[in-house]
């Protein structure tokens, strides 16, 4: 398979960019002419916290195994975690290898895979250095055979494409809309299974942001994954399992940027109570450090980056990083050759501007669920 090896801004020059249910159905494709697969989910990823944001793709797997899939993958112990698959230095992995052949060794395998007649998985990462913004979940049926290592490379030789390309949609912009007045965040609270029991308008408002109107419909739309991963997340903070954060940053259907956090609540008496889920529009501090990431920049460029936000002069930099003024200039150089721009203005538009504006187009979730 090739891959490109492009920047974000590059890409986005040579009209390479697409939307991120395109990019995964292509990248589907493209994999079931080398592999075969029965079933797959694949997900955009925050890569700060590595919880799941769009653009998701699933296939062949009911909707309704949306909040019992986050639950297993934060509450319980088991092998081939996201997490776990992330930090591997291959990026990928199959519960056949990593069980030694013993799959019913997972709680994943007895009570997700086996109960639907799947025999093995395998996952793997899409990363940029360390940061990882997506990843993929593949299922064969019990009497296909399971995935090997090349299965694995096959799928691995993807992730930095795949990557750049979902780094790139953390960055592209739909148009000049003016910005709307912030509006209040939201808060509904979930109960041991899952389920909303109470919330107010407010999350009711960004709740149909993120998933359309329909939210509460009996079949959980997908984007619903995101909340519900970040509850399950929340629960496994509480226990000690998890450091967290349970928060992550997505984009709703109008391409506003949002942040969902959740935590769980107890009496006084220390007994266990709902989670509290706060949805609200996120800040461009919250905003910028995705931005950072997506643009490929150095640790040093970072820095230097978030100083020009603040304000500071060449100078100030300098003084502040422990460098000399003609190094600052060369990794400004740098950080504008990436961003595709010239100036430190540019920069800060870039960096707040054209991502803190909500951005006004018709209500499209990227999100595609497909079967057969």
């Amino acid at each position: 398979m090739t891959m490109s090896t492009e920047r974000p801004a590059e890409r986005r020059e040579s009209g390479a960019a697409g939307r991120g249910g395109e990019l995964f159905a292509t990248a589907s494709r493209r994999l079931r002419q080398v592999m075969p697969f029965d079933a797959a989910a694949w997900f955009g990823t925050d890569p700060t916290t590595m919880l799941p944001i769009a653009p998701l793709r699933v296939e062949n797997i009911e909707p309704d195994h949306c909040e019992g899939y986050w639950r297993r993958e934060y509450g319980t112990e088991d092998v081939l975690l996201f997490r776990d698959v992330a930090r591997s230095p291959g990026g990928g992995g199959t519960l056949g290898l990593v069980t030694g052949g013993c799959p019913g060794r997972s709680t994943r395998y007895r009570e997700f895979m086996e109960p639907q007649g799947y025999g093995d998985n395998l996952r793997a990462a899409f990363r940029i250095g360390e940061r990882t913004w997506g990843v993929v979940d593949l299922f064969r049926d019990t009497g296909m055979r399971p995935f090997t290592e090349r299965d694995v490379r096959q799928v691995t030789a993807m992730g930095p494409e795949l990557a750049l390309g979902l780094a790139e949609l953390a960055i592209a912009t739909t148009g000049d809309a003016p910005p709307i007045a912030a509006e209040a965040p939201g808060t509904a609270l979930f109960d041991e299974s899952g389920q909303i029991i109470s919330l107010d308008a407010h999350a009711e408002r960004w709740l149909g942001e993120l998933t359309g109107p329909r939210w509460d419909r009996p079949q959980t739309p997908l984007p619903m994954a995101t909340v519900q991963s970040v509850v399950a997340r929340a629960r496994s903070v509480a226990a000690g399992r998890d450091p967290g954060p349970a928060a992550a940053r997505l984009r709703g259907g109008s391409g506003r940027w949002l942040v969902v956090h959740a935590s769980c609540l107890r009496s006084p008496a220390g007994v266990p109570g709902p989670v509290a889920v706060v949805l609200e529009p996120a800040n461009s501090a919250q905003i910028a450090p995705i931005i950072v990431e997506a643009y490929c920049l150095t640790p040093r460029e970072q820095q230097i980056t978030q100083c020009v936000a603040r304000g500071l002069s060449t100078a100030d930099i300098a003084t502040d990083l422990h460098l000399s003024a003609h190094t600052v200039r060369h990794h400004l150089k740098a950080i504008f050759t990436k961003f595709g721009i010239t100036s430190r203005g540019e920069l800060v538009a870039k960096l707040f501007a054209d991502h803190y504006g909500p951005l006004m187009h018709a209500p499209d979730a990227d999100v595609e669920h497909v079967y057969g």
